[in-house]
């Protein structure tokens, strides 16, 4: 469909504006380079006023107490998202690079069935839990549990999947009663913009309960982290980045979410059929550039096996090539920005210092916006920087394992621990091997963990706590006892 660039605002206290000084910075297509659209370049003021108006709305208006209003609202939202659904699909492939076949995904159509998900939670959420009666020191006495929301949270957002990760935030968080700051990437603005736009338009959900800014400075950013008003900061991006939110939320106690990087395994058995494991690890290594935090990016399979794994896995990439991420045959698009190519060809001349070989790809692709060929790179060990260094790009790196336990010890070789994959013919043996893998999420014989209602998140430096389901629901609540004389 044609693209209609819609007006690009902040939202702030129930109004959609520019920044206060009027500055602002260019969108660009990433499959072309080109501007299509330009967002507000938030100032220090709007930040300001955001966490004010988020403050006030949580602490003066009925929002953190009124189930009925925030199912309400939260439905409308839904509705509107459902309504502009192919404008909003159309929006986010121009935007973010992103193929049209993911929009039936994690691009636009799980995140929407998320915020349905949360929002029927509501219905049947125990607030209350009764503990019954007791007599702590010898006082009969009946104990509560109630869960109530945190409070102000900043939801800060990459660009990579922006639909999936915004809603994932903002629908929890404003069904727990909370108010939103969302501070999306500024690689990434107009989507979150939109859902700024639909609030104010389409909902009663009332001013300053949710809030959309878009500073492209992180300087200005950063107070959302340290402000004494903001209660949590919900963070998804990178590790490096996601320890100096926690170090700046330490002075002020506040809850922290982090969900970080990744550098997950594919395991195959050698009992498991290779070909196929290897094939389909190679294709998801492509999926959106291979821009994805949870994207298994280290194939891992029985050395006797290894040659004919790379082979696969390099003719599968060869076929899948680049395409037009509207071209509804697209498999994998550019990456987001020239910033994100250079460091993507960095890492592929990287490969060839550490003594790897590129099997196919390997070279960045000479026409207009941001695009890399799809990459095998063989030969090295689970000790280079490609094997540990999370690449963000379609980079798949191959390493050989002698057994079970030398795959297991290869897959938790890193810093990370977000997700992967084992491949078995015997899934009771695949099952076994998963539970010694540290990380949040496994795939075992192809099962789909993604799922609105499924909790996402990592163990060691991939993230703190989770997100979706009903644990990713209750990160944004608190808990509190009380007692009475029974």
């Amino acid at each position: 469909m044609t693209l209609t660039n819609p007006p690009a605002q902040q939202l702030v206290d129930g109004k959609l504006t520019g920044a206060s000084d009027g500055a602002s910075y260019p969108i660009l297509n990433p499959a072309t380079g080109e501007q299509i659209g330009v967002a507000p370049d938030s100032t220090a003021t709007d930040v300001d006023a955001a966490i004010t108006a988020a403050r006030r709305a949580f602490d003066e208006t009925d929002w953190s107490t009124d189930v009925a209003l925030r199912l309400r609202c939260l439905r409308q939202l839904h509705q509107a998202l459902l309504d502009h659904a192919d404008e909003f699909r159309a929006l986010t492939t121009a935007e973010v690079g992103m193929p049209g076949f993911m929009m039936g995904a994690a691009g636009f159509d799980v995140p929407v069935e998320g915020l349905k998900w949360v929002t029927d939670l509501l219905e049947s959420y125990a607030w209350e839990t009764d503990l019954g009666v007791a007599q702590p020191m010898g006082i009969p006495t009946r104990r509560t549990v109630v869960r109530e929301p945190v409070g102000v949270v900043a939801a800060i957002t990459p660009w990579n999947v922006p639909n999936q990760i915004n809603l994932a935030k903002v629908g929890p968080a404003l069904a727990a009663g909370c108010t939103v700051v969302l501070k999306p990437a500024p690689d990434t603005p107009w989507v979150a913009c939109e859902l700024g736009r639909f609030v104010a338009e389409h909902t009663d959900i009332p001013a300053g309960v949710f809030n959309v800014v878009t500073p492209r400075s992180n300087e200005v950013a950063a107070v959302l982290s340290s402000d004494p008003r903001v209660d949590m900061v919900s963070f998804t991006g990178s590790t490096a980045t996601g320890r100096a939110i926690m170090a700046a939320a330490a002075p002020t106690l506040k809850k922290v979410f982090l969900e970080l990087g990744g550098k997950s395994a594919a395991i195959v058995l050698d009992d498991a059929d290779v070909a196929a494991a290897a094939g389909a690890t190679a294709f998801a290594a492509c999926i959106h550039a291979g821009q994805g935090c949870a994207l298994t990016t280290r194939l891992v399979v029985p050395r006797e096996k290894y040659d004919e794994a790379v082979e696969v896995a390099a003719a599968t990439m060869a076929s899948i090539g680049v395409n037009d991420p509207a071209d509804p045959n697209a498999i994998c698009g550019p990456v987001i920005s020239q910033v994100q190519r250079d460091r993507v060809e960095s890492y592929l001349r990287l490969a060839e210092e550490e003594g790897g070989r590129i099997v196919t790809g390997g070279r960045i692709v000479d026409q207009p916006g941001f695009w890399v060929e799809p990459t095998v790179v063989a030969g090295l060990d689970n000790t280079s920087r490609l094997a540990q260094e999370e690449i963000f790009g379609p980079v798949l790196v191959v390493i050989p394992h002698d057994g079970d336990d030398d795959a297991v010890r290869i897959a938790n070789d890193t810093e990370y621990g977000l997700s992967g994959s084992v491949d078995s013919g015997d899934l009771e043996r695949a099952k076994s091997v998963a539970r010694r893998i540290r990380t949040g999420t496994l795939a075992v014989n192809g099962g789909v963990w993604f799922s609105p209602d499924a909790p996402f998140g990592g163990y060691k430096q991939s993230g703190l706590g989770r997100e979706m389901g009903v644990a990713g629901f209750e990160e944004y609540l608190e808990i509190k006892t009380m007692a009475e004389p029974a």
